[in-house]
């Protein structure tokens, strides 16, 4: 029996000694792996720090990996901020949310009158507004997006039915909202900061043909849509003016706006305020009158939804009041990656050197072409949160919020260079 044993202890020795050698060098690879990935997290949290603490005060910033979800740098970041344009991340998210990126709002053509005699319409044309910021004349359509909705949609849409004349008026119908033209910081007066008026009827983005605000949107949307049918040889007996559509009316024609994913992009890279408080107003159900605070209220419930919880008062982020931590915008942009809304989301947002607000920031560097974020200003206040597509092939997700900026400019080189250190990130 000895001679019997002694062979299966070799053998058992000879397998053990063969496993350290292939362990060893296992753990030899990894040591360095796992030491490379702190130097970098080091180097990136002390390039974070070092920009950070040159910024204004109050201001935060919170850095993670969106693959692992781990926190990779923390700065002031539970402290509540004013966001300024940020607040369009949340606003986007809800309306995408909402109606999904394909989705889009319809401008309608009611009436309640009755058809007699060769294509004569007895009773009025009501033109019904949702809120699309894409709707207007086919000429400002098609410079601004390439085509969409227009009056001249409807009227061939109306000629192709078999209308030729309206025995009553064309009304503009812009009761879907409320009439306020603006927003809580100009006493919901139209705002140049806001760049148009605010309609449910909006039409042209509000301007009206000599490049000033539409004095009366639903009128002036009435008058347009009014020659429209008047150039497509549809006549219209009583001219032009503004009303709510009766209960009982049916619809004649609608056009569609572009699809979301498309509308928030157009706002986003621009940072369009105009557009931001339009999808806001238009946030609430078919009954129910849309009002800033209403979509404000709206854009919170979205994100409570969510476990977040910022505190807004309209959809532009125009007020000082709208706020948020940055480890909340942060973890907000992380936790949309894995919704409907997210790709949507993060393909609206403005990409550094390339376009929109970022157009001429980060012309070069790991930043060009790898960031794609949402810029804020307001007096004293600077932000940028967003993605960067890493040179180590993650995506670490980021929002960095200053408040008590002296100088946009000197606020926008501390942003930029940090986002230039997530952009050149390589840890694993």
């Amino acid at each position: 029996m000895p001679s019997i044993r002694r062979p299966a202890v070799l053998v058992a020795v000879a397998l053990a000694l063969a496993a350290a050698l292939v362990v060893a060098p296992l753990a030899l690879r990894a040591g360095p792996a796992a030491a490379s990935t702190a130097d970098e997290r080091s180097a990136l949290v002390n390039r974070l720090a070092g920009d950070m603490s040159q910024a204004g005060n109050p201001s935060g910033a919170y850095v993670l990996d969106g693959r692992t979800g781990d926190q990779l740098f923390t700065w002031n970041a539970d402290t509540l901020l004013t966001l300024a344009s940020n607040t369009k991340l949340w606003t986007t998210g809800a309306v995408l949310s909402a109606r999904g990126p394909h989705g889009t709002i319809q401008t309608r053509v009611l009436s309640r009158g009755k058809m007699k005699g060769p294509g004569i319409l007895h009773g009025n044309l009501f033109l019904r507004g949702a809120g699309d910021p894409t709707f207007g004349d086919q000429a400002w359509v098609d410079s601004t997006f390439g085509g969409g909705p227009s009056v001249e949609g409807l009227a061939r849409k109306l000629w192709n039915a078999g209308l030729r004349e309206v025995r009553g008026s064309v009304i503009g119908d812009e009761s879907r909202f409320d009439s306020l033209r603006g927003g809580p910081t100009s006493g919901y007066a139209a705002s140049g900061y806001i760049g148009a008026p605010l309609t449910a009827l909006a039409f042209d983005h509000g301007i009206d043909d000599s490049g000033h605000f539409q004095s009366d949107p639903p009128q002036y949307a009435a008058d347009r849509f009014a020659a429209a049918l008047g150039a497509q040889r549809i006549r219209v007996d009583r001219g032009t003016r503004t009303g709510r559509t009766p209960n009982g009316a049916r619809v004649l024609a609608r056009v569609r706006s572009l699809p979301m994913g498309r509308i928030v992009h157009y706002m986003d890279v621009p940072s369009d305020n105009w557009d931001a408080e339009e999808l806001a107003k238009g946030l609430g159900g078919a009954g129910e009158q849309g009002t800033t605070a209403r979509g404000a209220q709206l854009i919170m419930i979205y994100a409570n939804g969510l476990g977040f919880h910022p505190e807004l008062s309209d959809g532009s982020g125009l007020s000082h009041s709208d706020v948020a931590t940055p480890h909340e915008l942060a973890r907000f942009l992380q936790a949309v990656r894995t919704r409907r809304e997210g790709r949507a989301l993060h393909k609206a947002l403005p990409v550094a050197g390339m376009d929109g607000t970022l157009a001429d920031r980060m012309t070069s560097g790991p930043a060009y072409g790898r960031c794609a974020a949402k810029t804020g200003t307001l007096t004293g206040v600077s932000a940028l949160s967003g993605y960067c597509h890493t040179l180590g092939g993650h995506t670490l997700v980021f929002s960095i919020l200053m408040n008590g900026v002296p100088d946009p400019g000197s606020a926008h080189s501390l942003q930029d260079d940090m986002a230039q250190a997530i952009a050149d990130y390589r840890g694993q």
